[in-house]
């Protein structure tokens, strides 16, 4: 089976939701990428966790 990982959102995505939620840009440009980073992060240590340490 292949390693598998997170590698980050579909920023396109998150923007849009931002602004359907009434997020200023400035703010979505500001924390989006921190929220993404440890999201990411902490996904793929769940994983690597639930997998035994396989997923790379």
């Amino acid at each position: 089976m292949l390693p598998s990982a997170v590698i980050g959102w579909d920023m396109s995505a998150a923007l849009a939701l931002g602004d359907a939620l009434g997020v200023p840009p400035l703010a979505m440009a500001e924390l989006l990428p921190v929220i993404e980073a440890v999201m990411v992060t902490k996904l793929n240590e769940q994983m690597d966790h639930s997998h035994g340490g396989k997923t790379g």
